[in-house]
């Protein structure tokens, strides 16, 4: 038996200041405020107050010697969130109400990443694999934190044009980015020469992955619809299945995609758009995207705060270039690239705007940059953890803090409803 009767282990002193920033980060706001704000903010600020008052308990889990730790609990709480988003989608609508989504995707994301790239390189020094690393890394916005800004769960009707938009942005594009990711590692590998990757780039990451992740997904969440709702018709899982039979759908979408060298990410959304089809009024989908609301606030709302633990432990890879790639991508890059894509939707100017200003960055930055770190040593990886950490830090604070109000003063907006 230890000597020490207070030992102080490090590991309860951890989950003692877990547990406090959790509670200060939801109960401050309505202390200060009449209608509390976003806490996920405050969960990465307690987070940096406790990186700076007790570093120790962080040294654990640096990103820059334990990605793999960070790569797998991002992945689980975005696949989460990837297929309940997918949920959430009451009307899939016509082609109108998704031209913004398709401007957003083949227009804004490869702009995002093509300016992120080159401030990279140009601001930051970069190698160009890392800089193009970065773009990917950086350029999907988050369906992890930006829950305030889309539709609402499943039969509550909130289908504003502009949520729409974000919603269905933030569920394919987090799968989209993973061509550059892979990009940025053939790269890494092989050299900038494009004769030494473009063809198997083309055919096998961009082309198969895709078409396996899309096809696959849609194919689950048919077969997952008719097990819930149909069979067998005497007693079907909807009729009195709890909620978490949600998780079997995730996991089963993800790893049998994954499996087949598809992109799960994209799998998961449009199996729980697909899955939603199915009885798309029964109130079962309500449980199921509750259980796996559930699931996600809890996950995302202790990785916010361990990511701001581990900012102070970053702070000597972070440079004033960093802070303006950063900066410039929530202000400036994504703002512009964000109005460039939503030309051609014929969407009011001001719900434009609004979509092209919130582009959250999250929790799925920070998988792909786990996963790449992974897979090739960068000479940049230091560098490409601060920015990151910083960019998502930064985003929490401008677009977590205003994003609600903002899409709601949208909403008030009689002009701006019809899609």
């Amino acid at each position: 038996m230890d000597s020490a009767f207070f030992g102080l282990d490090p590991y309860h002193i951890l989950l003692l200041a877990l547990g406090t920033a959790l509670l200060l980060s939801y109960w401050l706001p309505r202390l200060i405020f009449r209608r509390a704000p976003a806490a996920t903010a405050l969960l990465m600020v307690f987070g940096v107050l406790m990186g700076f008052a007790m570093p120790q308990l962080f040294t654990g889990i640096d990103p820059t010697e334990n990605p793999a730790l960070w790569e797998i609990s991002a992945e689980l709480v975005v696949i989460v969130v990837l297929f309940g988003t997918g949920l959430r989608i009451d009307e899939l609508g016509s082609l109108r109400i998704w031209r913004p989504t398709i401007g957003l995707l083949a227009i804004t994301m490869p702009l995002t990443i093509a300016a992120i790239a080159l401030a990279g390189w140009s601001l930051a020094g970069m190698t160009v694999a890392g800089a193009i690393l970065l773009g990917a890394v950086l350029a999907p916005t988050d369906p992890v934190l930006a829950g305030d800004i889309q539709v609402g769960p499943p039969l509550e009707g909130r289908e504003h044009p502009a949520r729409f938009a974000l919603t269905t942005e933030a569920g394919l594009n987090d799968g989209l980015a993973f061509p550059f990711v892979y990009l940025a590692l053939l790269i890494a590998e092989r050299g900038a020469a494009p004769s030494l990757w473009l063809a198997e780039w083309l055919t096998i990451d961009v082309a198969y992955r895709i078409g396996v992740g899309v096809l696959l997904g849609a194919a689950i969440g048919w077969v997952l619809g008719r097990i819930l709702f149909a069979v067998p018709s005497w007693n079907t899982l909807a009729a009195s299945g709890p909620g978490v039979i949600a998780l079997a759908g995730v996991f089963i979408t993800y790893g049998f995609v994954e499996l087949l060298e598809g992109y799960g990410f994209i799998a998961a959304f449009v199996a729980g758009v697909v899955c939603r089809r199915a009885e798309s009024g029964h109130a079962f989908h309500g449980r199921l995207h509750g259980f796996l609301e559930s699931v996600e606030h809890a996950i995302t709302a202790i990785l916010l705060v361990l990511l701001g633990g581990i900012m102070p432990l970053l702070w000597g890879h972070l440079s004033w270039p960093h802070t303006v790639i950063g900066f410039g991508l929530i202000l400036l890059v994504r703002p512009l690239a964000g109005l460039v894509g939503l030309i051609p939707s014929g969407r009011p100017m001001r719900e434009r705007a609004v979509v092209a200003f919130y582009g959250v960055r999250g929790i799925g930055s920070v998988y792909y940059l786990g996963y790449a770190a992974t897979h090739v040593e960068f000479i940049d990886e230091g560098a490409l953890w601060a920015v990151v950490v910083f960019t998502i830090f930064a985003s929490t604070v401008v677009h977590g803090l205003t994003a609600k109000y903002s899409v709601e003063l949208l909403e008030d907006d009689p002009g701006g409803r019809a899609a």
